[in-house]
């Protein structure tokens, strides 16, 4: 009776009337995703400067906007900060030898106290009354509108980039470094420009979530790694069951994007169903895990010795 109770008391109206604000977190995110995808998928790089360039990414937006600077060129320079952290951290690398998680996670810890002086605090908020803003949570739907075509700029900037010979090598470093460097490839500055162009896109998606949530935060950033792997994992999971082998580089970065829509509206369920909020970080390890075992256990079912026994009895049958 307790669990009947407990449904009845759930109103559908609230999960649709959350859906917009989630697909415009999602779609913000996903650009965010896209910074990942090219360090987790192509670079094969486990970069977690993210979740301090994030913070830093809305912290310079913010503070420029409430400096007077028009968004846009706010924007900009989020990026700017963006590609510097993902500098530091492919210098750390490739430079000083520092393996690529521990540069990643000096250069996070290094952009918590760089984010506590830009801000000059914990947090600061911009009024969307007083200023004009890119996007806003006070008018979701052109918010959604002006993320997509954020997204799709990127994908068409992305899929022009990496088909040229620099975003080739990109690729290839990522794929075989050491064929790669006989090939003439300075590996070290394909990894550094990776990063650069990565950093700088998880920090376009943080000035575009800060404007969006209204205020810039310190912790703003905190798990951004872990939704970006998901957004990743979740879109390549749906991209293989819809296209298969079909999936080309601009499907794989469409589908990075839904991922990210896709989390949020899990969330968005989770939230509606009450449960706490406290979980919330133990549902996204559980929605990663559940993400990347599905490729693992469809690969294994297809090739196992078991199938191929029953595939051979049906055929002698």
């Amino acid at each position: 009776m307790d669990i009947l109770a407990y449904f009845a008391s759930l109103n559908p109206l609230n999960l649709f009337a959350s859906l917009p604000g989630n697909v415009a977190q999602g779609v913000i995110w996903g650009v965010m995703a896209l910074g990942v995808f090219i360090t987790y998928r192509l670079l094969d790089f486990a970069d977690l400067t993210v979740d301090g360039s994030f913070a830093t990414g809305g912290a310079v937006t913010v503070v420029l906007i409430l400096a007077g600077a028009p968004a846009p060129v706010a924007l900009l320079a989020a990026i700017v900060s963006g590609i510097l952290a993902g500098l530091v951290t492919g210098l750390l690398h490739t430079r000083l030898g520092i393996p690529g998680i521990l540069a990643g996670i000096l250069t996070q810890i290094s952009l918590w106290s760089v984010n506590l002086l830009i801000l000059d605090g914990a947090n600061k908020a911009v009024n969307v009354d007083k200023y004009t803003l890119i996007v806003s949570l006070r008018n979701v739907g052109s918010s959604i509108i002006t993320a997509l075509c954020f997204a799709a700029v990127l994908i068409m900037l992305l899929y022009w980039y990496f088909g040229t010979e620099q975003g080739s090598a990109i690729r290839a470093t990522g794929c075989n470094p050491h064929m790669s460097k006989a090939q003439g490839i300075n590996i070290d500055t394909m990894k550094v420009l990776a990063l650069c162009i990565s950093n700088g896109l998880v920090a376009l998606s943080g000035g575009l979530m800060a404007q969006y949530q209204g205020f810039a935060d310190i912790k703003m950033g905190q798990g951004s790694i872990v939704i970006g792997l998901a957004a990743v994992i979740i879109g390549d999971v749906l991209g293989d069951a819809f296209f298969a082998k079909r999936m080309n580089f601009v499907i794989r970065f469409i589908f990075v994007v839904i991922g990210g829509v896709v989390y949020y509206l899990v969330v968005g369920l989770v939230m509606w169903l009450r449960m706490p909020t406290d979980l919330l970080k133990l549902l996204t390890a559980v929605i990663v895990a559940i993400f990347l075992a599905v490729p693992y256990l469809r690969g294994k079912a297809r090739n196992s010795f078991k199938l191929a026994g029953k595939r051979g009895v049906r055929e002698n049958a």
